[in-house]
């Protein structure tokens, strides 16, 4: 239980972030906690046991260390060194579509897009 791994190394290892550079931007930024303490350090060492608290894209992972990678493998080796303790992200009721001039019934028909395109230039007029 000794071993220690630099926290911008372990977030790269893990693959919660495509390079190095960008775990230790997050870090640096202040962006993540480590057991509830917020850390500015890439430095700071995490080992097996400890819990990391950030953000990612638009909602906040919650992540217990369950083991130190040797090296950055595939997703499949990465994600055995951790345990997400985040709850699932719940899923939009509202989503608006692509195109909210057809109001999402999927692609438009032919006459459907001559209307379309006659309302809009009579708009322009």
């Amino acid at each position: 239980m000794g071993e220690k791994l630099r926290l911008d190394k372990w977030l790269w290892h893990a693959r919660f972030f495509k390079t190095r550079s960008l775990a230790a931007a997050q870090v640096a930024g202040g962006a993540v906690r480590i057991n509830g303490t917020p850390t500015q350090k890439r430095a700071s060492s995490v080992g097996p046991g400890d819990v990391l608290t950030f953000a990612q894209g638009d909602h906040i992972r919650v992540i217990q260390i369950d083991a130190i990678g040797l090296r950055r493998g595939p997703a499949s080796e990465a994600q055995t060194l951790y345990t997400d303790l985040s709850p699932p992200t719940p899923k939009p009721k509202n989503i608006t579509p692509e195109n909210p001039a057809y109001e999402g019934k999927g692609r438009p028909t032919k006459r459907d897009r001559r209307q379309l395109d006659l309302s809009k230039t009579r708009h322009l007029e």
